[in-house]
């Protein structure tokens, strides 16, 4: 047995809205059979057409198989993932390259402990967390510029 909360038909506003064709959830509408059964399905259904109706008007097409003994020379990771492929090229340990990378997410883990010293909202009344935020976005942009460029010239940017 399920409670359902009936509408007051003697309210005047809920006349007045179900006059305009309004007001039918006013009370609530239960989930189910409503939305479960009817909307849902409806929603989902549509979705799935979308992508199919996109995969055969725009399909994505094939490259070039496979070869593994024609290694290209510098291979590079997607774009999100430069700094990180910089910091693993540059090291010349790797061990300590890979130390070195599991310290951005550990870094990461420190940002909100790093906002909880200062309480304020405003970022220019946060100068450590925003000097902290500004160093790691210039420092990041570098690491990724330089991960397009040769070996050599990767940690001075070719600059000089």
């Amino acid at each position: 047995m399920h409670i359902l909360k009936k509408p007051d038909l003697s309210d005047p506003k809920l006349r007045e809205k179900l006059a305009k064709g309004m007001g039918h959830n006013y009370y609530g509408e239960p989930a189910w059979p409503n939305d479960l059964l009817y909307i849902f399905p409806v929603v989902i259904l549509g979705t799935i057409a979308c992508v199919v109706g996109l995969a055969v008007l725009d399909p994505a097409m094939l490259g070039d198989k496979a070869n593994p003994f024609a290694t290209p020379l510098e291979i590079l990771p997607e774009w999100y993932l430069y700094p990180v492929f910089q910091i693993l090229r540059v090291v010349p340990n790797k061990l300590l390259g890979i130390i070195l990378q599991t310290l951005v997410p550990l870094g990461l883990m420190l940002i909100p402990f790093i906002e909880n010293v200062n309480k304020f909202q405003n970022p220019f009344r946060r100068p450590i967390a925003m000097s902290f935020f500004l160093f790691g976005t210039v420092f990041t942009i570098y690491l990724g510029i330089g991960a397009c460029l040769p070996i050599d010239k990767s940690l001075t940017l070719g600059l000089f």
